[in-house]
């Protein structure tokens, strides 16, 4: 009997917080709104800034096109084909433009909503795109022809044949004449580097040159259809919100790699061609009156030659860039231009010293090469938190099994804050440096660091699925409360179910570091009702149940409402939009409720 009493007085509470809860369901889910207003406004506001960007533009006056605008970048083309004569000092000089060109119609197709672009829009700045790339590539061609017809005034003392190295930001170029055809110099290495190549003998006797052009871009993967209906775009709040439940999982992150995605600022090959490669180039070339010819390695038909082996694979050392991370060795692949992506067929003998990072490896036949690693190797995170800096500065750590992440976002900007390898700090390029959160998460995939998983990622991680609706709603709210609130990993949101999350709470006003055992509060949301739980992050089994003298809410903002601070509510109403926007973009980008 009295346990039959306290299920009934159990019972009758809970009908009272349903009811009670019910009542104010309406009046919370319009004050809701009414906050949620600050994802349009941030999007308002980014339309601003691009407009008052190509303002700003046009005003300059400085002669650089706007790729935007068709006439312009058609103009610029047109002109720069015309030109003749250039050299390789020149062609690496103007690639600084292009390339800024280049990152400024990607950037474009990224940034803009899925409701701003049109078909012909899309089609113009890709079609830009191509045009810039192929036009920059047989620049470097036309201008490495120019410097082997003066092959014999570059002539290097001690060997007899030309080396030749220029280098920027963005290109690494050395240029190989075999003028002496001396069959016992087959060792190259370029400027007291080891950075070179071994050749047969059959290339040791040939007129013969080697290109070996290191770029730290991608001009090789074909560019990715991009659909207006959400798919495959980066993940907007604002694109939630005009498209509802559309498309929402594959709007939840940005799609800009496959399994395996090659890491263009350490990329190198040899190409055939004589072209530049993002990844980097290699070619074997000869000049007829023709002008730069392809030499075919090896030939497609080898009856003339004595042996079987006068064509062995090249053998061919790099230097991998310092700001590049490689969680493993990397893998070498080569580019398939007809199957139009990488292999890693035609490679053997791949050897990588870390401690000097040199990669030495052997190919079969020129064509560019690429260095990559798993797109999913620091997934599925072990960890994270989202912790309060200042008003509107927030610091998000992410643990995986490689590495700590700490990312700051502040406004609407993204810091690389630091990163922790075998408990010792790393400096890369990027640390130090405020982007945009799609420039930051692009800069940060391109030298290692991906934590940024893409529609298909579920095929090759064992994730915690959640339904990406409740998802989205967490994300929303937990961004608009970060300016107060810190919130971390939990245990218990991998047996909650896929339409329930967990995550722990905490209210955080001060600068201070955290201290190492702080009180988490434990909550629950399903989208439609957030819950204190009654367990803690070191119960022994997982239960739903209420906390003691606590009430359900609509959502997560009125329920930390009703124990948080003057002050904590204060901070959350001054945070300002664009800061909100950030925060929800990096959440929707890791998907750290989902992927942890």
């Amino acid at each position: 009997m009295e346990r039959l009493e306290r299920q009934r007085i159990d019972r009758e509470k809970w009908q009272q917080l349903e009811a009670k809860d019910l009542e104010r369901r309406n009046e919370e889910l319009e004050e809701l709104y009414l906050l949620e207003g600050c994802f349009p406004e941030a999007e308002k506001l980014k339309q601003d800034t691009r407009w008052l960007s190509q303002w700003n533009h046009y005003i300059q006056c400085d002669g650089s096109p706007d790729p935007s605008i068709a006439p312009e970048i058609n103009t610029f083309i047109s002109l720069w084909k015309e030109e003749t004569n250039e050299t390789l000092e020149d062609v690496i000089a103007k690639s600084k433009l292009v390339l800024n060109l280049i990152e400024k119609l990607r950037l474009l197709l990224l940034q803009m909503p899925s409701y701003g672009l049109e078909d012909k829009t899309i089609k113009q700045y890709q079609g830009s795109i191509l045009e810039l790339q192929e036009l920059l590539h047989l620049k470097f061609n036309t201008a490495t022809e120019i410097l082997l017809r003066q092959a014999s005034t570059l002539v290097d003392l001690d060997s007899g044949n030309m080396e030749k190295v220029i280098q920027d930001e963005n290109v690494t170029l050395y240029v190989w004449a075999n003028l002496k055809k001396n069959p016992r110099y087959r060792s190259v290495r370029f400027s007291e580097t080891q950075i070179g190549f071994e050749i047969p003998r059959i290339l040791a006797t040939s007129n013969v040159a080697v290109r070996l052009l290191h770029t730290h871009y991608d001009h090789v993967t074909p560019l990715r259809p991009v659909s207006t209906s959400l798919q495959g775009r980066t993940a907007t709040v604002t694109d939630f919100v005009q498209d509802k439940v559309k498309n929402v999982e594959a709007e939840i992150s940005k799609e800009l790699q496959e399994e395996y995605k090659p890491l263009e600022c350490e990329s190198v090959s040899l190409r055939e061609e004589g072209t530049a490669v993002e990844e980097g180039d290699t070619a074997v070339q000869m000049i007829l009156k023709e002008g730069l010819q392809k030499y075919i390695y090896p030939p497609e038909s080898t009856e003339d030659f004595e042996t079987e082996n006068a064509f062995p694979p090249i053998e061919v050392t790099l230097e991998v860039q310092e700001n590049v991370i490689f969680f493993e060795d990397p893998m070498v692949a080569r580019w398939d231009a007809e199957g139009e992506q990488w292999q890693t067929d035609g490679i053997s003998n791949v050897s990588y010293k870390s401690e000097e990072r040199l990669i030495t490896f052997s190919l079969e036949t020129f064509g560019p090469v690429t260095l990559i690693q798993d797109a999913h190797i620091n997934m599925p995170f072990q960890s994270w938190e989202l912790r309060p800096l200042d008003v509107n500065k927030v610091l998000l750590t992410v643990t995986t099994v490689f590495t700590e992440i700490e990312i700051q976002i502040k406004e609407d900007l993204c810091m690389l804050a630091s990163i922790k390898l075998d408990n010792k700090k790393h400096s890369p390029v990027l640390e130090g440096r405020w982007m945009t959160p799609i420039c930051f998460i692009l800069a940060l995939k391109e030298t290692g660091l991906n934590i940024f998983p893409t529609r298909h990622s579920h095929f090759y991680v064992v994730i915690n699925n959640k339904d990406p609706l409740v998802e989205l709603k967490a994300y929303r709210q937990l961004a608009l409360l970060s300016s107060a609130f810190a919130f971390g990993w939990s245990k218990w949101n991998v047996v909650c179910g896929s339409n329930k999350v967990i995550v722990q709470l905490r209210e955080h006003l001060t600068e201070e570091e955290p201290v190492p055992d702080p009180d988490w509060t434990l909550l629950m949301f399903n989208g439609d009702r957030a819950q204190r739980l009654n367990i803690n992050e070191n119960s022994e089994t997982f239960s739903e149940a209420l906390k003691e003298e606590t009430e359900f809410h609509s959502n997560l903002y009125h329920m930390v409402k009703d124990f948080a601070s003057k002050d904590a509510m204060e901070r959350i109403r001054s945070s300002r939009c664009q800061f909100i926007d950030s925060v929800c973009h990096m959440l929707l980008s890791t998907r750290l409720l989902s992927y942890s």
